[in-house]
């Protein structure tokens, strides 16, 4: 977060500190906006009154409740909560005084910080709304060529459609090339439109020329490859019948 943006946080904060004191009837609220030499104690200071004890004890705690339930802050220390005359809330970037209205005149902190900025609430308010504004601009200048660029090309592109729907005009000449809806007027062939009209002249003749009959040849055994070199001698059996009458003799 910037220091702007942190600055702007902290004065919606003392804001929302302004609303809960209007709401407790506090008197005479003022915020003073410290030197930068002070700027190592705080940046702010809210300084309210209240008419008696009692209101300042609940000024101060309407003012911690509603900072912890919208920003989730809690103070870094709180004094002087039980004798009410006197009730510091310490936030860090602001401290807040809730003083009985005569212990203020006693005090009289303004005195002592003349080199502060006193503000008003509705003067606080207006500084608020002045740099919410001013930032919005800013926002708004940075978002402006891109919308223009964007609204200026959706523009040329409708015009480029209308232009390509009229017949008989020609579109504007752009990177892109646009199609055109009027009629195509016949052309000569060109070569290779001249090579496709031959070859389907030739697939058409192609078809009258009655086809080769295939004949397929019978696949040839392996085993009748082989070539017997010598033949195979004939075995003659011997009749058993013979030698038993060769024994015999």
């Amino acid at each position: 977060m910037s220091n702007l943006e942190a600055r702007k946080e902290i004065r919606k904060q003392l804001q929302t500190a302004l609303a809960a004191c209007e709401d407790k009837k506090a008197v005479e609220t003022r915020i003073l906006e410290l030197d930068p030499v002070d700027s190592g104690l705080t940046d702010y200071f809210l300084i309210t009154s209240a008419t008696n004890e009692r209101q300042a004890i609940a000024i101060a705690d309407e003012i911690e409740l509603r900072l912890k339930h919208e920003y989730g802050m809690y103070p870094n220390s709180v004094e002087g909560r039980r004798q009410g005359e006197w009730i510091l809330l310490d936030y860090v970037d602001f401290v807040v005084h809730v003083f009985q209205t005569e212990k203020r005149a006693f005090y009289d902190i303004e005195r002592l910080r003349k080199s502060a900025r006193p503000l008003t609430p509705d003067e606080f308010d207006a500084e608020l709304k002045r740099d919410l504004s001013e930032k919005t601009r800013a926002a708004r200048t940075q978002a402006k060529p891109v919308v223009v660029a964007a609204k200026k090309k959706a523009v040329a592109k409708k015009a480029a459609k209308v232009t390509s729907k009229v017949p008989g005009k020609k579109p504007k000449e752009t990177g892109k090339k646009t199609r055109t809806t009027a009629k195509k007027t016949k052309k000569t062939p060109s070569g290779a439109a001249k090579k496709m009209a031959v070859k389907k002249v030739v697939k058409k003749a192609a078809k009258k020329v009655p086809a080769k009959k295939i004949t397929k040849k019978a696949p040839v055994k392996k085993a009748v490859k082989k070539v017997v070199k010598k033949p195979a001698k004939k075995i003659v059996a011997k009749k058993p019948l013979k030698k038993a009458a060769k024994k015999r003799r």
